[in-house]
């Protein structure tokens, strides 16, 4: 396996992680490929690392993407970790990734550099370590039209094939994404310390994260209980972001559950059309744990799952440390709920606060139930005083709805036309609607074509300036007998 220099790319890699307990990786290579080939380098992402776009493209840069040239100074691994699968406990750990650094950038930021696809390692247990074109596509175009929406997540900053065939139900072209974190710190990784580790790695391992994302938590009393506080703070805050756009992250489990706050692994994740808190797609979660609507308790029962590992490390008794994770977790559901009030009164153009205002906002998500309302349709046509002949807005209730809106509009300080700014800026011209995903991947994967592709993710990129090249991109498809599926891409 040949070895790069840094200088010329802009690499700037640390090996931060290497100073844990080694009980948290293995130091492995990831596995070279026959014949590399860049589908999709993010321009803009690589800027802002301190990369060298130009270079990046070129042989070099693409041998390091798909894992056959690992740079100088880089130490690469595979992280262990543990989680809840569906609720069901196990042993895990990075089976087709590893993480060949951690890239400073010029703002002075540290984050992740890590290879999905890139072979196989300890933790792969019957797996091939490989992943295929398709799936690696759709976690880049979710994952940048996450951050189009303003939405902590992880990033995509590459897309190799390997010129190689992977083996799942068909014979299918394998791929390697270069993916960008703040960290892969998980609910999983303390779970696998607090199981299979000692107290002395359990304390190295939250220094650590604390050092890593939560450093004014050494400025507390109890450091410990501030991490916990933080990171309980941040999920609920990312949750709602999800639910605010109809976002289904589709496998919840623990090891899915990213310390630094951010959205992570994109597997059978998928938005909704129409608005039912029952909406699940993946093929996996047959008994709809993951649905659109149990994604907020989810949350808290994950984050109780974190508490738990943190015990030892809240307070010397144990009854006094259970105490303490409860009270914390216990204010989950109220951080939630003003975070999603407090951004559905934007999606409604409401500045201030009133008491009624949940119901408000209540009473139109059942109306959009019982009508089978598109979701991100309805808060447009809202925002632009524009309704269609759906059946929504024929209803009677909705009218009635609508003059009690107006009413409460009218009960707040600021202009209609500042509830229409701030309704364009908090509803999307258009989420990337599952069958405009499956149209891009197919073109890509089936005729090597990455134009559709390209273009959605240009439209997807700047989703509240609501240009008129993004409007045919707003349509909702033709119902189907067939419901629509998303896959783990394992």
């Amino acid at each position: 396996m040949a070895s790069g220099t840094l200088g010329d790319m802009g690499w700037e890699l640390d090996n931060s992680y290497t100073q844990l307990p080694e009980r948290f990786y293995t130091s492995i290579k990831p596995t070279p490929v026959r014949s590399p080939k860049l589908v999709i380098l993010n321009d803009s992402l690589a800027t802002a690392l301190g990369l060298n776009v130009e270079l990046l493209k070129k042989d070099g840069g693409v041998q390091i993407f798909a894992g056959n040239m690992v740079l100088r100074g880089s130490i690469p691994l595979a992280q262990a970790y543990a989680g809840h699968q569906f609720g069901y406990f196990t042993m895990l750990g990075d089976g087709r990734a590893v993480l060949i650094g951690e890239q400073r950038t010029p703002s002075g930021t540290r984050v992740d550099i890590q290879l999905k696809g890139s072979g196989r390692t300890p933790y792969s247990r019957r797996g091939d370590g490989r992943a295929t074109l398709g799936p690696m596509l759709r976690e880049y175009i979710i994952s940048e039209a996450m951050h189009g929406l303003g939405i902590p997540t992880t990033r995509s900053l590459a897309v190799v094939t390997t010129g190689e065939t992977v083996i799942r139900e068909s014979e299918l072209p394998g791929a390697v994404l270069t993916r960008v974190a703040a960290s892969h710190l998980r609910v999983g990784t303390f779970q696998f310390a607090a199981n299979w580790g000692n107290l002395d790695e359990l304390r190295a391992l939250a220094d650590y994260t604390i050092q890593r994302h939560f450093t004014q938590a050494f400025d507390t009393d109890n450091p410990y209980l501030s991490f916990l506080r933080e990171v309980i703070r941040r999920q609920a805050v990312l949750i709602a972001k999800w639910q605010l756009v109809g976002f289904i992250h589709g496998v919840m489990n623990t090891d899915n559950m990213s310390l630094s706050g951010e959205t992570i692994d994109y597997g059978p994740c998928a938005f909704m059309n129409e608005y039912d808190p029952q909406t699940v797609f993946s093929s996996i979660d047959t008994g709809g744990r993951y649905a659109y609507g149990n994604q907020p308790a989810i949350g808290e029962w994950n984050l109780a799952r974190f508490a738990e590992t943190l015990l030892p490390l809240l307070a010397d008794e144990e009854k006094e440390a259970i105490k303490i994770a409860e009270n914390e977790i216990f204010k989950y559901a109220a951080i939630y709920q003003d975070s999603w009030l407090s951004g559905m009164r934007s999606k409604l153009g409401i500045f201030n606060q009133e008491a009624e205002d949940e119901s408000l906002i209540e009473e139109l998500l059942r109306l959009m139930e019982i009508y089978r309302a598109d979701y991100t349709n309805t808060f447009l046509a809202l925002t632009f005083d524009e309704f269609n002949d759906a059946p929504l807005f024929a209803s009677d209730e909705f009218k009635h709805w609508y003059d009690r809106w107006l009413l409460r509009l009218g009960r707040q300080a600021e202009s209609k036309a500042g509830s229409h700014q701030l309704m364009r800026n908090s509803n999307p011209a258009l989420i990337p609607r599952n069958h405009l995903v499956e149209e891009a991947l197919e073109k890509a994967v089936k005729n090597e074509d990455y134009d559709v592709m390209e273009r959605l993710l240009d439209v997807l990129s700047k989703p509240f300036a609501h240009l008129p090249k993004q409007a045919a991109y707003a349509s909702v498809p033709e119902q189907s007998s067939c419901p629509y599926r998303t896959f783990c891409g394992t």
